[in-house]
């Protein structure tokens, strides 16, 4: 129940203001004293009440004003400081951005070359497969063409 009171918002201030209203209000019926000397003694005691209730007021002011620059000024630094972490991790992701970027240009730049000559000797091996399949199918027809009789009428000129 205490710690319910406190998470509340119930407050010490509260409390004790509640516990001198009450022994005031306690003190002013059992005292033995005429009308004028109880009020000059309520009177006296509401200035003391008072004067310590503008005490704790700002004695609770200043804390909370303290608290409040303090808080203000870590948050400050606190974000000052992630900004500052932000933009070096931003700084490191473009360098290596561009590290990486120029190392795939110099590996494209080496493959392209061994690239165009791969596919050259491609190219040439395949030229020189189908001239010899060509050869050697009119070299077929000729032959069939001579065992049947008759002369290869698109054999090519041979050299």
């Amino acid at each position: 129940m205490y710690d319910d009171w406190g998470r509340r918002g119930g407050s010490l201030l509260g409390a004790f203001l509640l516990g001198g209203a009450i022994g005031a209000v306690l003190g002013l019926l059992f005292a033995p004293r005429s009308g004028r000397e109880t009020r000059e003694m309520i009177s006296e005691r509401a200035q003391e009440y008072w004067g310590e209730g503008l005490e704790l007021y700002e004695t609770g002011r200043s804390k909370v004003t303290d608290l409040y620059q303090s808080g203000s000024q870590t948050v400050s630094e606190k974000s000052d400081e992630l900004r500052a972490k932000i933009d070096d991790a931003r700084g490191r992701l473009k360098e290596q951005v561009e590290k990486t970027s120029t190392a795939a240009k110099g590996k494209v730049a080496e493959v392209i070359p061994q690239a165009k000559e791969t596919t050259s000797k491609i190219a040439e091996g395949a030229k020189s497969g189908i001239d010899t399949a060509a050869a050697k199918t009119h070299g077929a027809l000729d032959s069939v063409a001579s065992k049947v009789g008759e002369p290869a009428a698109d054999a090519p000129a041979e050299a």
